[in-house]
C-alpha cells in the first residue's frame, strides 16, 4: 500500500512531463510538415546525382 502512495505521484508526474514535451514540441512546428521531412531524402540523392553528371561531362 505504501507503494502505491509512492508510485502514483511518480506515475502522475511522469505522464504530465511527456504531455509538456508534446505541447512544446507542438508549439515549436515539429508536426508542420510531416511529409516534406519523408521526401527531403529523395531531393537530397537527385542534388547528387546531377553533381556527379556534370562533374564527369566536365573533366572527361
Amino acid at each position: 500500500m505504501n507503494g502505491l502512495l509512492v508510485l502514483i505521484p511518480v506515475a502522475l508526474t511522469l505522464g504530465l512531463i511527456g504531455l509538456a514535451a508534446f505541447f512544446w514540441s507542438l508549439r515549436r512546428g515539429q508536426f508542420d510538415d510531416l511529409d516534406g521531412a519523408a521526401l527531403r531524402i529523395f531531393v537530397e540523392e537527385e542534388e547528387e546525382a546531377e553533381e556527379q553528371g556534370h562533374g564527369g561531362a566536365a573533366g572527361g
